[in-house]
């Protein structure tokens, strides 16, 4: 089936043609049709599989087909994210679909002036994507209604979970009328999900995409056992054999980003860092370096995995395993997008062996190892461009001559 023979708006179906949309994903074959038939919809897809087009493509038909009043300024559908990233990401989804179409699209986010938000919520915005905390303070000051909305979207709900935002759910649901849809989207599947989810949608359509497999079938996965110590170097080595890659690199958190960064600088690596601590200005012009191809390499911590949409990552780093192993699905998600290969690699310490496993059980399949002989491992240390790191091995080799020499006295005075 192609897009063409949906009953949708023919602005929809010019504008999917026009990014080289022709057939629909297994999670947009789906969702799209319950969707437009109004049902409630749990939904439960892998990153990278479309599932944001799944439910952009039938809201924006839905409002068109309604004809509202040039008067009505009210918002017709809210997305709730759990971060600025995905948020941003989510409304230029919506934004290129509904291309001339005249409907408004607006993202709203914290860590920025609220002032043009509330500006143009004033004009009137069809479609609002929302992280929790900019929703919720421009309600409480009464610049947002939410009272006639007719469909709500929650994506990335586990992530949201993970965040702690339960209760900014359901908040957020006192303030919605009891008639409404309910789509429920999220990459993974807990009894917490299940629980949240069954509270919110009323006799849902359930589907399920690639429940054995949570991870896309166009991704490479390996692993490398390299002690935490050396994974500067190896990946430096990564960036120097893969010039022309776009390398996105994942670390436990943002001091260990920070740290990484710099390792790369004394190497001559340009590489930029995103995480919480950064302004949302940094965070956005970084991304954008990065889509463009203006920066190769990009560390990031787990909090801005689910967020990041560039086209074109060759490879994910898992530099520091993910201590949860559903975060191993969020990170690799982010290469191998659509029907793009990718190449996922992880650095595996000897203490961090059991979350290997972990990750592994999760999977349900053990992910390949990188066979790398002593020769090829200590190559890789000796040829570093790192003189902090080599002013270390100096230093040892030295301790080492010292104890052997120390020793061969030893011996020849008992000679």
């Amino acid at each position: 089936m192609k897009f063409e023979d949906y009953s949708i708006s023919p602005i929809i179906k010019e504008n999917l043609e026009k990014q080289g949309f022709r057939r629909p994903t297994d999670i947009q074959f789906k969702a799209i049709s319950p969707i437009l038939k109004g049902e409630d919809v749990l939904a439960i897809a892998q990153t990278g599989t479309g599932k944001t087009a799944a439910f952009a493509i039938p809201i924006i038909h839905k409002i068109l087909e309604k004809r509202y009043g040039k008067n009505s300024a009210q918002v017709k559908c809210l997305v709730m994210v759990p971060t600025h990233e995905l948020a941003q990401q989510i409304t230029d989804v919506f934004k290129n679909i509904g291309k001339n179409t005249k409907l408004k699209f607006l993202g709203i986010i914290g860590g920025v002036d609220q002032e043009p938000q509330i500006q143009t919520l004033k004009k009137g915005v069809d479609v609002l994507v929302a992280t929790p905390g900019r929703l919720f303070d421009l309600s409480s000051q009464r610049h947002l209604k939410l009272d006639k909305l007719e469909i709500l979207v929650l994506d990335e709900a586990d992530h949201m979970l993970d965040l702690g935002f339960i209760k900014d759910i359901n908040d957020l649901i006192k303030l919605l009328p009891r008639k409404r849809q309910t789509l429920f989207f999220s990459a993974t599947i807990n009894n917490k999900i299940k629980k949240l989810a069954y509270s919110l949608v009323r006799n849902p359509i359930r589907i399920q995409i690639s429940p054995k497999n949570p991870v896309a079938k166009n991704i490479e996965h390996s692993v490398a056992f390299i002690e935490m110590d050396d994974k500067r170097a190896f990946l430096e080595r990564l960036v120097d054999e893969n010039p022309d890659s776009k390398i996105l690199v994942f670390v436990r958190t943002k001091v260990r980003a920070e740290r990484v960064k710099k390792a790369m600088e004394r190497v001559e690596i340009v590489g930029e860092t995103i995480h919480s601590d950064k302004t949302q200005d940094e965070r956005t012009k970084t991304l954008d370096n990065f889509k463009k191809g203006n920066l190769k390499l990009l560390i990031a911590t787990d909090v801005s995995a689910r967020g990041i949409d560039i086209p074109n990552v060759d490879f994910v780093v898992n530099y520091d395993l993910p201590e949860v192993s559903a975060n191993y699905v969020h990170r690799v998600g982010r290469t191998g997008r659509g029907k793009q290969k990718g190449q996922a690699v992880s650095f595996c310490s000897t203490e961090e062996k059991s979350i290997l496993e972990e990750i592994e059980t999760y999977l349900d399949k053990e992910i390949t190892v990188l066979e790398i002989d002593k020769q090829t491992y200590r190559e890789t240390l000796d040829f570093t461009k790192d003189t902090n790191y080599n002013w270390k091995k100096l230093l040892k080799e030295d301790e080492r001559g010292q104890r052997e020499f120390q020793q061969t006295k030893k011996r020849k005075k008992k000679k």
